[in-house]
């Protein structure tokens, strides 16, 4: 009867003990990974799964360099996923991000500090790099009331220990995203206060060996849950009355069975709502011989971030001749910027080389070329020439860095837009698209 009961606990039999992650085979285990569903697929695809205590690792040292690197005392974190990336584990994510209960100190010497919600603990205790596990930094109004001056004194105290501990005479507190009070409370204990989010974003742009496996992982369960939702379009749009979100909770749906964990926005629309492009789905019914364009903007397994568009042609007939075109002059727009990349090139060389879109296309471009992506997008940020800041992004591409590359195609007054997007890996001597989702044929001209 043990025996059986502890073979139905784990997430693939024939394991054993250990996953080929380096985590516990256990579907009672406390870290958030991929289902079986999702191991099954990716063995069958060949992919090889990361090593989660390797990249826990690589991302903790990551940090920790570039703290010294700095001369910063320690790197204070409120940002769900900043706390994701140092120590790899999550609590009500979303919850998290507009009620910020949870922190993370980790301090120029390596040691790392997890406040967490007072009854939830044990949820960073699978990581041994996170050394103390508090709770205390919730500083947000609706949980501390009109006592919240007092609940940031102690919290920053607490911080302020914790600094003459492991960053003995270093003030210089590096913070991403801070209530106000508990902003006050660490000036006032005398903390000179950097910005964290150039330390995180910066930290985050290079990705590890782990890191692109797991990234590889996560954009084949991705683009399995595209495949489902594509599947889904053609065969109930022109058959039955189905809603933009009817099709969109398809792509949620099969995200959550292999172990993804959410999608950041709702950017499915069909036929007219296409353009102007960022209406969110709705109740809208597809129509058949229209076109649906879609922004995956999808955080899946190991909560990495795939962020991948398209756009298809949904019925019997053809699409239009202007539709074929939009759709070709993106392609071409993504492509031909794509090829650009490698490492040394600097952003402003981007921007400043990137293909033009036609002019009528110029009013409704993108706000971005390209941009980083992780754990969700990040740094860096590539702008088209008209948008561009000089200063802001002069930096060079390094190998390890991810961009997905961008193209938004429609007419103001337009009855369609074309999206496309495609997630790139920039290695040691030019780039690999990490994305093979195929371009919709008829679209295409095909």
């Amino acid at each position: 009867m043990n025996t059986h009961y502890r073979d139905d606990r784990k997430i693939d039999p024939t394991q054993g003990d250990t996953l080929r992650d380096g985590t516990p085979n256990n579907q009672d285990r406390i870290e958030i990974g991929p289902t079986r569903l999702a191991l099954s697929e990716w063995q069958a695809a060949g992919l090889t799964l990361p090593n989660l205590p390797a990249m826990r690792e690589y991302r903790w040292a990551r940090l920790t360099q570039h703290l010294v690197d700095r001369d910063y005392g320690g790197l204070l974190m409120f940002d769900p996923l900043n706390i994701r990336y140092a120590t790899d584990s999550t609590n009500m994510q979303l919850w998290n991000t507009h009620n910020p209960f949870r922190a993370v100190l980790l301090c120029a010497d390596g040691y790392m500090v997890m406040w967490d919600y007072k009854n939830a603990p044990f949820l960073s205790k699978f990581n041994p790099l996170v050394r103390e596990q508090r709770a205390g930094a919730d500083l947000f109004y609706f949980d501390r009331g009109d006592k919240i001056d007092i609940a940031a004194d102690s919290f920053a105290n607490e911080v302020r220990v914790l600094m003459q501990e492991h960053a003995p005479g270093n003030t210089r507190l590096a913070v991403d995203k801070i209530m106000l009070h508990g902003l006050h409370a660490l000036q006032a204990q005398g903390f000179v206060i950097e910005e964290g989010e150039e330390v995180t974003e910066k930290s985050r742009s290079v990705k590890g060996p782990d890191e692109i496996l797991a990234m590889r992982c996560a954009s084949h369960a991705c683009e399995t849950a595209i495949q489902a939702m594509e599947d889904f379009a053609r065969t109930k749009v022109p058959a039955a009355e189905v809603s933009e979100d009817d099709i969109w909770a398809i792509l949620h749906a099969e995200n959550i069975r292999r172990g993804g964990e959410w999608i950041e926005t709702r950017l499915l629309a069909s036929g007219p709502r296409t353009n102007p492009w960022f209406q969110e789905c709705g109740p809208r019914i597809a129509q058949p011989n229209e076109i649906i364009s879609f922004d995956t903007d999808l955080i899946g397994s190991y909560g990495i971030c795939v962020d991948i568009s398209r756009s298809w042609w949904i019925g019997e007939q053809k699409p239009r001749p202007d539709m074929v075109y939009a759709m070709q002059h993106a392609h071409d727009h993504i492509m031909t910027n794509m090829a650009m990349l490698k490492p040394g090139v600097t952003i402003p060389e981007l921007t400043a080389n990137s293909h033009r879109l036609d002019d009528k296309f110029q009013a409704q471009k993108y706000g971005c070329i390209m941009h980083g992506v992780g754990l969700c997008d990040e740094w860096p940020l590539v702008r088209y020439p008209d948008k561009a800041v000089p200063g802001s992004f002069d930096y060079a591409l390094e190998p390890g860095m991810v961009l997905c590359v961008e193209a938004c195609v429609g007419e103001v007054g337009g009855d369609f837009s074309i999206k496309l997007e495609d997630q790139v890996l920039i290695t040691e001597d030019g780039y690999e698209n990490l994305t093979t989702y195929p371009f919709d044929a008829a679209l295409m001209g095909n």
